[in-house]
């Protein structure tokens, strides 16, 4: 595996104290009730402008300055690991370059995580309009507690129901993907609306147990299926359309397990 230093020393000081400084006063307001997503099952937290427009640029332009070996192509958007790869044997942990650490202390400064699991990853997705994510759970190799940090567009996180043996058994006999469609939406729960600049925390249930994913769409529309709309700015109607642009999403949380070694690289 090749690690690349992307700690980009083109982002000056100036804008790394912004970025310091937005994590303090985020510091001072923990996460409460208030951002708690009714009418789900247990647990969903929403929390709307979590930064402010100028730190989100911030943010995008180092992302756009990645070097071409940081980056995981796949099929259906392109992801990097940063502060290391997770492995059932343990994490090697990688130095987290400063301008992602930041995003990594304002979470940790939300009391989020307990005090001994406090996050020390990142997976960093880029999903250009089209792209999508099958659902999933993301499993034991991480604590669970989730949080996504989205910059650049919103985008419509989907919830399903658990894969029961009977679905597996369909697919596994090779169910046309026409049908595999129907029985997912047949699945779909509920779904929520991630706005730029958002944080969404899941935890407890609504991580070990309800799939979550992304459509593969140019636009979405809001429906009643979407339960965080009064936590959100959005100020249409139902029926609406929301065109999708570029997004990135920071998806911070813990590895447990990681090893003793150490990789560190830049300055």
């Amino acid at each position: 595996m090749l690690f690349i230093d992307i700690s980009f020393e083109n982002i000056s000081h100036r804008h790394r104290v912004l970025l310091h400084n937005s994590a303090q006063r985020v510091m001072e307001h923990k996460l409460n009730l208030s951002h708690k997503v009714p009418g789900i099952p247990d647990e969903a937290y929403y929390m709307k402008n979590i930064i402010s427009e100028k730190e989100e640029d911030i943010l995008l332009s180092a992302v756009s300055k990645s070097p071409e070996p940081c980056w995981t192509n796949l099929s259906n958007r392109r992801l990097q690991n940063v502060g290391g790869v997770p492995h059932e044997k343990g994490m090697i942990p990688v130095q987290i370059p400063d301008w992602l650490q930041t995003a990594v202390d304002l979470v940790n400064g939300m009391n989020i995580f307990p005090a001994e699991k406090q996050a020390n990853h990142i997976l960093l997705n880029e999903y250009l309009p089209m792209q999508g994510i099958m659902p999933h759970v993301d499993g034991s190799l991480f604590y669970p507690i989730i949080t996504t940090l989205s910059l650049g567009s919103h985008t419509v996180l989907d919830f399903y129901s658990p894969i029961d043996k009977e679905d597996c058994e369909e697919h596994a006999d090779g169910e046309n993907k026409a049908n595999q469609d129907l029985s997912l939406e047949k699945r779909r729960m509920f779904s929520f609306l991630l706005e730029p600049r958002s944080l969404l925390i899941l935890k407890d249930e609504m991580y070990t147990k309800y799939l979550h994913g992304i459509r593969e769409v140019k636009e979405d529309q809001i429906t009643e299926m979407i339960k965080n709309l009064d936590l959100t700015d959005f100020e249409g109607k139902l029926g609406d359309c929301l065109q999708r642009t570029k997004r990135i999403s920071l998806t911070i949380r813990n590895v447990p397990k990681v090893t003793k070694f150490k990789l560190k690289f830049g300055k």
